[in-house]
């Protein structure tokens, strides 16, 4: 097929400046990534690393050449010795430089690829990769498995920012569809402006306060740049505050609700607000998920090793679907048709991984749910 649009029209288009008349016009000039005449192959850097070595080797051979060359004049009434032995080391110096080019040849291609990968990130396309040699050097092999995790996590990062876009954008929108409901609903005398309706609007202006202190919570936390303030704290009073908070709650709900700390529990050297966070965080979200008739525990003791402070809540309640088991510590992750905002769950990890702790959950549906969080325990405060 010799036609515009076969391969002779299109390889005797290559090298040239503007597209083909046939050439879509939604679609980039020269196409890029492509094996075909206009797939760059190699790079201009490519080229420039190329030039680079055979201009290594040339110097290298002149280099060797003038050397034999010296000890040949050299050597006297031994010029024939040293000329054997000279055509020797060239020879063998020849050598050297084939089986070592094909080495340079490989990471020249290697760099030209990693160069185009680089050039495609820089422009947005996190789903770049380059291809890992089986063989040549390790560094270069090093390298290009470095680049591709980078992106990787560039790729996870973009994502990421997208679905919290995504999520706040939804978690936003229905106080503000309230609030504007409400105060339009007023101006058009459709509501009167009495104290049932503000208060409506004042609830929600509430929601929306908490949604970015949740917000702002979680970036600090996830950025490591979340303010501690560090003070010998008794464990056994902040856990018992916390809970208390929430016995109307359970009262009204008809769920028991208990607590059970140790007394050995030595004095720790973290933020006592922050700490009461976490603790209310997880009760609530037990809370949130037990159903009238059920139980919601929480006890708190050493460990074993005597190196960290154990607190755990178990519930009776419906349990985590084990589709969103591994995504329960994620910002926005929740059940279909639960009331929380999505974010408890992730503040509680923030926090207590900026107290050097780790937090766990193990639940089943219709099994309740465990949560458990370690704190170190800091001897010196104790």
């Amino acid at each position: 097929m010799s036609g515009p649009g076969g391969r002779r029209g299109r390889a005797g288009w290559a090298g040239r400046k503007g597209p083909p008349p046939w050439w879509p016009a939604d679609e980039p000039w020269p196409p890029r990534g492509g094996r075909g005449p206009w797939g760059r192959r190699r790079g201009p850097w490519a080229r420039r690393f190329g030039c680079l070595f055979g201009v290594a080797f040339l110097i290298g051979l002149v280099g060797l050449i003038g050397l034999v060359g010296s000890i040949v004049m050299a050597a006297g009434p031994f010029g024939h010795v040293a000329r054997l032995l000279g055509i020797g080391v060239v020879i063998l110096g020849l050598l050297a430089i084939a089986g070592s080019g094909r080495t340079f040849r490989r990471v020249a291609f290697s760099l030209d690829e990693l160069s185009e990968a680089a050039d495609r990130v820089e422009h947005g396309d996190y789903t770049t990769r380059v291809t890992v040699p089986l063989t040549g050097p390790r560094p270069m092999r090093d390298l290009a498995r470095s680049f591709n995790e980078m992106v990787t996590r560039l790729e996870a990062d973009e994502a990421q920012r997208r679905r919290l876009l995504a999520d706040v954008s939804h978690e936003l929108r229905t106080p503000l569809t309230v609030v504007q409901g409400n105060i339009e609903a007023m101006l058009d005398g459709v509501h009167a402006a009495d104290e049932a309706h503000l208060a409506a609007i004042l609830e929600e202006t509430r929601v929306l306060g908490r949604l970015v202190d949740d917000l702002r919570t979680v970036a600090l936390s996830e950025s490591g740049s979340l303010p501690l303030h560090r003070e010998p704290t008794d464990l056994a009073i902040v856990a018992t505050d916390a809970v208390g908070g929430f016995r109307s709650a359970a009262q009204a709900a008809g769920v028991a609700l208990d607590t059970e700390i140790a007394e050995d529990i030595p004095l720790l050297e973290v933020d006592p607000v922050r700490v009461r966070e976490v603790i209310s965080n997880l009760v609530a979200n037990a809370l949130r998920h037990t159903p009238s008739g059920g139980s919601i525990a929480v006890d708190a003791r050493v460990d074993e090793a005597g190196r960290a402070v154990v607190v755990t809540v178990r519930d009776t309640g419906t349990g985590i679907d084990p589709e969103l088991l591994p995504h329960v510590f994620d910002r926005f992750a929740k059940a279909p048709g639960s009331r929380g905002s999505g974010l408890g769950l992730a503040i509680a990890r923030g926090l207590v991984e900026a107290h050097g702790g780790s937090i766990e959950v193990e639940s089943a549906p219709d099994r309740g749910s465990t949560f458990r969080f370690r704190i170190p325990v800091n001897h010196e405060a104790g």
